[in-house]
């Protein structure tokens, strides 16, 4: 791991450590938008499925709340996964639990369904993208779905004291073009815990 990533990794334990889920701007009881994707696939309960950046995400809950045998989270954050496995008690045990940097990601299996809400958007060097793309392309099965959720053109231009890389529908679809057909984009108004809205763009494809 460079010395970037590590910088990187400090940063996300420490929010995690020191931070309640609900003194996080992207916190969500209940994730309506990545659901609703997820129900426009009509995914069988063996399909697997990735949320990359999960952190404690309360969409493994509903993940396992429909049957999904073969659920993964991925983030950077030891901290964030602890918390999601304390929520979760005995059902953590169901989940495969993986702490990487996403550049870093060597999927262990191929995906038909790859989610990310708010960890795309972190990466900010052609570098870094590129390296997501190319992992996103190999790891997600022919005729597989990629979501993926940014903060739009109206959103935010920092989240977490980290710059982040806003997104349209344009900007978005030509990173992915070479290997997915886009099926879908929306933007949304997430209410924040703090009273505030963040304007988020997420978009669906089918690997080709």
């Amino acid at each position: 791991m460079n010395t970037g990533n590590n910088d990187n990794k400090r940063h996300w334990e420490n929010i995690y450590e020191t931070k309640g889920e609900k003194e996080l701007s992207w916190f969500q009881p209940y994730p309506d938008t990545s659901v609703e994707f997820l129900g426009l696939f009509k995914l069988p309960l063996t399909a697997h499925i990735i949320d990359i950046g999960g952190g404690d995400s309360h969409l493994v809950d509903v993940l396992l709340d429909k049957g999904y045998q073969n659920v993964w989270v991925l983030d950077i954050s030891a901290n964030a996964i602890e918390r999601v496995k304390k929520r979760l008690g005995e059902r953590a045990g169901k989940v495969h639990w993986i702490v990487s940097d996403i550049t870093e990601f060597e999927p262990p299996v191929q995906f038909d369904f790859w989610h990310d809400r708010a960890a795309f958007h972190f990466l900010t060097s052609e570098e870094k993208i590129n390296k997501y793309v190319s992992i996103a392309e190999n790891a997600i099965k022919q005729n597989g779905y990629l979501v993926l959720g940014t903060f739009s053109e109206q959103g935010p231009r920092k989240c977490s004291g980290l710059e982040i890389k806003q997104y349209s529908e344009t900007s978005m679809s030509a990173r992915f073009e070479v290997a997915f057909k886009r099926i879908k984009c929306t933007e949304t108004a997430h209410p924040t815990p703090f009273g505030t809205i963040q304007n988020f763009l997420f978009c669906a494809f089918q690997k080709k």
